[in-house]
């Protein structure tokens, strides 16, 4: 049943919730805002501006960090959880990419980041937010998850309809697997 309903900005679109357990950031397209909700309490404490079309929020893994992409955009924001800030916001952008999904490395020294028709992943370094590589993947790459060890990320590489395995050591596609029906999101538990 619903237990309460919680107000946020238009057009509500990724929900993340911090390593922690303490805070869900939801993403509102519309208002290109950050909404903060008080896990416990379910109040909503703060509204943090991005670019257009903020899409998906991922956590560091001490949960120090709120990673967020904005769709048209372009940028991937970093927001200290802390003081909820903006303490970086990085162009990803080059052509007509579309950033969409979000993986962190289980140390939280790496961002991965889908390019949507960009059909690649960028991988970005979390202390010099250097872009370590662009890995080319299948074609309109959307949701991305890593295994649990941090050293092999799936891309859902919907109009290709496969799914691309890489190499995080590497930086480099090992294996493309066929899909069907356009695969958009992946979650991995292992």
């Amino acid at each position: 049943k619903v237990l309460e309903a919680i107000k946020v900005g238009l057009e509500p679109e990724g929900v993340g919730i911090s390593s922690d357990g303490k805070w869900v950031y939801v993403t509102n397209e519309s208002t290109h805002s950050i909404t903060v909700i008080d896990a416990a309490t379910r109040a909503l404490v703060d509204s943090i501006l991005v670019s257009v079309r903020p899409r998906v929020i991922k956590f560091s893994p001490d949960s120090s960090r709120a990673y967020v992409t904005t769709e048209v955009g372009g940028n991937l924001h970093v927001i200290d959880t802390a003081t909820r800030k903006e303490i970086k916001k990085l162009s990803l952008r080059e052509q007509d990419e579309k950033l969409v999904g979000i993986a962190v490395s289980p140390d939280g020294k790496r961002v991965y980041v889908a390019t949507g028709s960009g059909n690649s992943v960028k991988a970005v370094d979390t202390e010099t937010w250097e872009v370590l590589a662009t890995i080319p993947v299948g074609r309109r790459v959307w949701g991305i998850a890593l295994t649990g060890d941090g050293k092999k990320l799936f891309t859902c590489d919907g109009v290709s309809n496969t799914v691309s395995v890489i190499d995080t050591a590497a930086l480099k596609r090992i294996k493309q697997i066929e899909s069907k029906g356009g695969p958009w999101g992946i979650v991995i538990d292992d």
